[in-house]
């Protein structure tokens, strides 16, 4: 086997094989030779060459979104770690397990006018787990660094940053390895509530009329179904979900905006609880959060194994569990309690969505009708990638098929991975991966294309209005030049050229009769990637969209 000479490169490539981590993301470069060599060269990594250094770790984030498990990036010296920042703080907030590791001058070469070279150390520092500065040489020292990081990002579930300082010559070669590097054992030092006296919850849960158990971001099946029961059965009990939340029952609140965008203050009374229990990632609603910061519930818990943010301004317990495991202890402890807090609110909630199908079947062709009928079209069991921005918000007044599972990168809520991304979960998956993406998103990661890796199957769906319509929605919308230029970033782009480029198929929809002739066979050709774009009208998007809110009372 080929071996890299310099023996720092040895001793991170056996730790990394030893702690079983396998997916390598490689930016080409030349100060990382020695490490492109050591994984490209053993056959215990699958090693990705991707140019683009933000792009190579956004597909490194959707890699480790679905493996649960870390993915490494590994590029060279100067700014190409800086590219890397985007992603890495998504990983932070998102808690996706995500392991950087630098090429760097040696420490005498910082600072004194050397080429691609800026301080490296501790880039990262706001929002990386752990940091491992190396000494050039291979020491033991060293060898702690390097398991402490990986420990750190599978514990944590988060980025690390580990940089590594080589001197030239950079390329020579070995075929016997020597080093024998330190390999230290897992030690979790998480602290867990996993004995929690449970009585004063207990007495809280049982004397409420008006519990609300609100999931933001969260993976499929993390919950079981006997606890989706237990909280549908109990007349105190309301659920609200985000379409990223993955949980799915009848009585379930699954459109929220839906729900509470035509409420009054009478209303926001009613719907107001006692306690708030809250897990998963960040919620996407901006609705609910102003409502809870205003109508505050007495109690908030939020239940995590790692974090808990005050996100309305009212956390009393944040308890450090896995949510599912406190759930199932704590429920069956419990007893439901006699309220009208789910019967008002549903019988609410019916009314809306019987409003809201009344619009949808008469609305004429725009951003809302494109979203309703593609959603409604998806084929079962695939993956939905979503983009940020107007995409997700879309995806969240429309109902589809429980089967598919849904992701976006929610922890910054940037629009600049969302392709990326997509196509690294795409790898890992074995269901088909489709992207719902807004044409500014699609533009800003069109680099996300370059890349040998995308699967046959994998497809987008572009809704493009010719800019960030969003904006029309937003307050401070005027039809002028500054915002047109500044805000809304109006274009007459396509993706045409850029399918062409890439070698994937193509097709252009204008309106509602194209789209609907377009989407069955769409889903059901999979010998090559594919773009639908779907071009919808400016002008008239954030019309039929405040339009809908209105009609929803």
């Amino acid at each position: 086997m080929i071996y890299p000479k310099i023996a720092l490169a040895q001793s991170i490539i056996e730790i990394f094989k030893a702690k079983g981590l396998t997916e390598i993301i490689i930016s080409p470069g030349s100060r990382n030779a020695p490490l492109t060599i050591g994984f490209a060269s053993n056959p215990n990594f699958n090693c990705y060459s991707i140019a683009d250094e933000r792009c190579a770790a956004f597909f490194a984030l959707g890699m480790a979104q679905q493996l649960k498990t870390p993915t490494v990036l590994v590029c060279t010296s100067g700014s190409a770690l800086l590219n890397y920042y985007p992603a890495f703080a998504e990983a932070f907030y998102s808690q996706i397990p995500l392991i950087v590791i630098s090429a760097d001058r040696p420490q005498n070469k910082i600072d004194i006018g050397d080429g691609q070279t800026i301080r490296q150390e501790n880039v990262y520092a706001n929002h990386s787990l752990f940091n491992a500065n190396l000494v050039e040489e291979a020491s033991e020292e060293n060898d702690v660094k390097i398991n402490q990081a990986i420990h750190t990002a599978i514990l944590q579930k988060g980025p690390v940053h580990i940089n590594v300082p080589f001197e030239e010559p950079l390329y020579e070669t070995v075929s016997e390895i020597s080093v024998t590097p330190k390999i230290f054992p897992f030690e979790s030092n998480l602290e867990s509530n996993t004995k929690l006296d449970f009585s004063a919850l207990i007495q809280s849960w049982n004397t409420s009329s008006r519990k609300m158990i609100l999931v933001g971001v969260n993976n499929p099946d993390e919950i079981s179904q006997k606890v989706i029961d237990f909280w549908a059965k109990d007349p105190s009990v309301l659920v609200l979900t985000e379409v990223t939340s993955n949980l799915h029952h009848e009585k379930f609140i699954n459109h929220i905006d839906v729900l509470i965008n035509p409420f009054d203050e009478e209303d926001f009374k009613e719907l107001q609880p006692d306690i708030l229990i809250t897990f998963g990632g960040m919620i996407v609603s901006k609705r609910i959060k102003a409502f809870l910061r205003k109508y505050k519930p007495q109690q908030h818990w939020h239940i995590d194994t790692l974090r808990a943010y005050d996100t309305f301004g009212s956390l009393s317990h944040p308890i450090k569990m896995n949510p599912n495991v406190f759930f199932e202890s704590f429920l069956s402890q419990t007893q439901n309690k006699e309220s009208d807090y789910f019967n008002k609110i549903s019988n609410i909630f019916e009314s809306r969505k019987v409003n809201a199908q009344k619009y949808l079947s008469k609305i004429a062709y725009s951003d809302l009708k494109v979203y309703e009928k593609v959603l409604k079209a998806l084929p079962e069991n695939a993956q939905l990638q979503i983009s940020n921005s107007a995409a997700i918000r879309y995806a969240q007044l429309i109902s589809f098929n429980n089967s598919i599972t849904v992701f976006c990168n929610r922890g910054t809520s940037g629009i600049d991975g969302s392709t990326s991304t997509a196509i690294g979960a795409a790898t890992t998956s074995d269901n088909p991966t489709i992207l719902l993406t807004g044409d500014i998103s699609f533009l800003y990661d069109s680099n996300a294309l370059w890349n040998a890796y995308i699967p046959q199957n994998f497809k987008i769906i572009l809704v493009n209005n010719s800019g960030g319509g969003i904006f029309r929605i937003l307050p401070g919308h005027q039809e002028n030049a500054v915002f047109n230029t500044y805000f809304e970033t109006s274009h007459q782009l396509t993706a045409k050229h850029l399918a062409e480029m890439y070698q994937m198929k193509y097709c252009l929809v204008q309106n509602e009769f194209e789209l609907e002739q377009s989407l069955n066979d769409f889903f059901e050709e999979n010998d090559k990637p594919s773009i639908l774009e779907i071009s919808t009208p400016t002008l008239e998007n954030d019309l039929v969209l405040k339009r809908f809110f209105k009609e929803l009372a």
